[in-house]
């Protein structure tokens, strides 16, 4: 048997998004468990619409999802004499003609296609046609295509690993372009091309690709060349089962990143879309290639839904590595303007301690610097609902005053003491413990939620965490 050989073939006219990047992904995995080679192939003859900064994006977000491929990557635009060069085989051979119809031609034969309620077809007006007549197209300026010739009856047999056997009535398809007037090749063309000569043995795609299956076949059929096996993964879908587009949020790796999503989350929640690894919900990649197997890719369409995607996030952001986080998490303190790389020592021991702190109640990395600001920039206003609830009982500034002595002479300044220092002066007070902690947590954050209230005093400091109680007591009264 041949050694497995699988490509990711993206067209570099957008950003990558969430369905290719499943595709890579399967395509990846497949290669990972049977031992054999991932390809990156850039399909970039669509000219007017490839641009090379949607290529370096693609690249991009390949390696930031870590889906390292073995060759490439590959450009068709670098590749036009081998299309032009199989062309000119299956015009020599006989299995492929020029075709001088004109757009205004082929445009009056779909709408006579249209008024019959039927689909166009192109008729084979050019298949027979004579040398002369041929010389005269070519004498009145007319540009030629070139059509494969196909069968006129029988069926083409997809044998899909995923969908089992699916047959296309030869009468169905018509004589299609390869080479097109601009000498550019067709997508079904060049595809054929590539997969062959890079010796593809697998060709694992999207669903909207079953369609271009058959007359690749039949490309492949007329090159003499072997057959590769065919996968169809199923479509993804919005929650409302409607095609998923930019109105349904992000859709693009990049959106993603820029989010403060991690790699190992979106690649985690795009493998379940269409894929079940068994129980299991959290996989990293790497235990995805001992379980990946496309005897596990449903069928039917899979549903978008970014609150599953955002649940994986935040499992991820509290198990990771710190050092890690604190790699990924920087662009977005800076973002905010609460750092600037690089960090001294003394900046990132802080930096990571904050992380350590917050990490555990946010979902992604803009919430983790949003969720951290206070720890960088003093308090400009409190949250109105805490407000009415905390500093609007009476006795409230003498409260917070009271908090600010006890932390001014507490020792140790350490947790266990503050803690216990706290709820003595509670005690003492007659005032509930949450009362003073709600109270003091507001002042210092102005927020009614975060983390451990004792936490953000020991990682505030001392002299901070008086100073705002002091504000917030003056706040009080003035209010």
């Amino acid at each position: 048997m041949r050694s497995v050989r699988v490509r990711f073939a993206p067209s570099p006219t957008g950003e990558l998004h969430i369905g290719g990047a499943r595709t890579a992904l399967f395509n990846y995995l497949f290669a990972r468990a049977q031992k054999g080679t991932f390809i990156l192939r850039i399909d970039d003859t669509d000219l007017e619409r490839s641009r090379p900064e949607y290529t370096e994006g693609l690249l991009n977000s390949m390696r930031w999802l870590s889906l390292d491929w073995d060759e490439g990557p590959y450009f068709q635009s670098r590749r036009l004499e081998e299309y032009n060069r199989e062309a000119a085989r299956l015009l020599e051979e006989k299995k492929a003609y020029h075709c001088y119809c004109t757009p205004e031609e082929l445009a009056a034969g779909r709408e006579q296609a249209r008024k019959a309620g039927k689909p166009y077809l192109y008729p084979g007006t050019c298949r027979n046609l004579s040398r002369e007549k041929a010389r005269a197209h070519l004498a009145a300026g007319r540009s030629a295509v070139i059509r494969l010739r196909t069968p006129d009856h029988g069926e083409t047999v997809v044998r899909d690993l995923i969908r089992g056997e699916i047959r296309f009535n030869n009468s169905d398809l018509d004589d299609f372009i390869i080479i097109k007037s601009n000498g550019l090749p067709t997508y079904n063309f060049a595809s054929v091309v590539d997969d062959t000569q890079m010796q593809i043995t697998d060709v694992i795609r999207a669903e909207e690709h079953l369609s271009n299956t058959p007359r690749q076949q039949l490309c492949i059929e007329a090159l003499g060349y072997e057959q590769p096996r065919y996968a169809h993964v199923p479509m993804i879908l919005a929650p409302d089962r409607s095609k998923l587009s930019k109105r349904h949020g992000a859709i693009s790796v990049e959106e993603f990143r820029s989010r403060g999503y991690l790699p190992e989350a979106l690649i985690n929640y795009i493998a379940l879309l269409g894929w079940s690894p068994g129980e299991e919900e959290i996989v990293p990649l790497s235990k995805m290639v001992s379980l990946f197997s496309l005897d596990r890719v449903s069928k039917t369409a899979a549903i978008y839904d970014t609150t599953k995607l955002t649940w994986m996030n935040g499992y991820y952001l509290r198990e990771a590595p710190l050092d890690r986080i604190a790699t990924e998490a920087l662009p977005f303190f800076e973002a905010r303007g609460l750092l600037k790389a690089p960090l001294e020592k003394e900046e990132e021991d802080y930096f990571k301690k904050v992380i350590a702190t917050v990490r555990d109640r946010v979902k992604t990395l803009v919430e983790l610097a949003e969720a951290s600001t206070y720890f960088y920039q003093e308090i400009s206003s409190y949250d109105p609902k805490g407000v009415e609830k905390h500093f609007c009982k009476e006795g409230s500034a003498d409260l917070l005053r009271r908090a600010a002595e006890l932390l001014r002479n507490v020792e140790p300044f350490d947790l266990d003491t503050v803690e216990t220092a706290y709820r003595d002066l509670s005690k003492e007070l007659g005032v509930s413990t949450g009362r003073l902690i709600h109270s003091t947590r507001l002042a210092i954050s102005g927020r009614t939620m975060g983390p451990g209230l004792f936490e953000i005093i020991i990682l505030l400091g001392r002299d901070k965490t008086v100073s705002r109680l002091e504000k917030a007591a003056l706040w009080i009264e003035e209010l």
